[in-house]
């Protein structure tokens, strides 16, 4: 479903992304990790087609990221790590806005839409302007409106941060359903515990570079002991260059 090969992203003399290669399958909930200013949001915002990339490849189910970046947005739903929304409208309206920009049937988007706002306890607010929303409604309602209309790939970054647990658990249901009915979900997060007990795979970039990608159980191949905790490899990957930016 994703394809990356030699992807790589400049700024300036910054390489923020370098050569990154990996593939992501279908029904598959992919965790992608790093420290800050590993280059997570700009491989997310490349694929997504926010940004060109300098040079490499992407595709997203066989569609170039470059030169079809139409049908990749037809087929992908993106939640940023900050949201972004119109706080004049209600969260209804928002949601709705979003559905009829996918040309999603309204009686088949409202159905839906009435289960996620139940899920996240959003139904007696749906109706509130967003200006008014917490931090944490607001990243309900994003989510709400990003599952709305049922992509085949949802690119999240950091989509349990700020959220509360029992909000939080509901969101980690719903993308391991998504999943289950064969969408991709290629998600940020900076909680090991949620990725190692979520996600099918796991890929740590650090400095612009993919330094490792597996199961947890190939992660913990070749190292001194084989019950070390996601926590534990991903600080021996990168606590070198975290050490160096303190």
């Amino acid at each position: 479903m994703i394809t990356t090969k030699e992807l790589t992203k400049r700024f300036g003399k910054l390489v923020a992304v370098d050569s990154l290669t990996m593939q992501v399958k279908a029904g598959e909930l992919f965790g992608f990790l790093g420290p800050n200013g590993a280059g997570k949001t700009t491989t997310i915002n490349m694929l997504t087609g926010l940004i060109r990339p300098t040079s490499g490849t992407a595709t997203i189910c066989d569609y170039d990221v470059r030169t079809q970046a139409s049908q990749v947005k037809a087929i992908t739903g993106l939640m940023p790590d900050t949201p972004h929304l119109y706080e004049t409208l209600t969260g209804r309206q928002f949601v709705r806005f979003i559905a009829d920009l996918y040309e999603i049937d309204p009686k088949r988007s409202g159905r839906r839409m009435e289960e996620l706002l139940e899920a996240f306890d959003l139904t007696d607010a749906a109706d509130s302007l967003i200006k008014s929303y917490s931090y944490g409604m607001q990243k309900k309602i994003l989510l709400t409106a990003v599952l709305v209309h049922e992509p085949r790939v949802l690119f999240l970054d950091e989509p349990t941060s700020g959220l509360d647990p029992k909000s939080a658990r509901i969101a980690r249901d719903l993308l391991r359903e998504c999943c289950d009915r064969g969408c991709t979900v290629f998600m940020t997060t900076h909680v090991l515990e949620i990725a190692e007990r979520v996600c099918d795979r796991i890929g740590i970039i650090n400095e612009g570079k993919l330094v490792a990608v597996g199961t947890m159980e190939e992660l913990r191949q070749n190292r001194t002991t084989t019950d070390l905790s996601l926590e534990d490899i991903f600080l021996e990957l990168t606590l070198d260059s975290e050490d160096e930016t303190v």
